[in-house]
């Protein structure tokens, strides 16, 4: 029950994480970030958890590279740039 609590409310974290740039994409950001505070548990894992993904290391660095397109693909790189610390 405690690991469900705790991820439920990093899917509501992410949610609110997730920026909303002003001018011409504002609204749609702000659609985005409410499809996302209401989205179920298992199509949040489907698509920002499960992905597909080959993992290089090169030289000093460790690269992911995504094998796969998902429609959800640019609020996972969004949620990403603000994520990095």
């Amino acid at each position: 029950m405690v690991m469900t609590a705790l991820a439920w409310n990093l899917k509501a974290w992410l949610a609110l994480q997730l920026p909303e740039a002003s001018g011409r994409w504002q609204e749609r950001h702000r659609e985005e970030k409410r499809w996302l505070l209401g989205l179920e548990f298992k199509t949040f894992v489907q698509a920002f958890v499960r992905l597909p993904c080959q993992l290089v290391r090169t030289g000093r660095k460790l690269v992911y590279r995504l094998l796969s397109r998902n429609p959800h693909q640019r609020m996972f790189w969004r949620l990403v740039s603000v994520s990095r610390c």
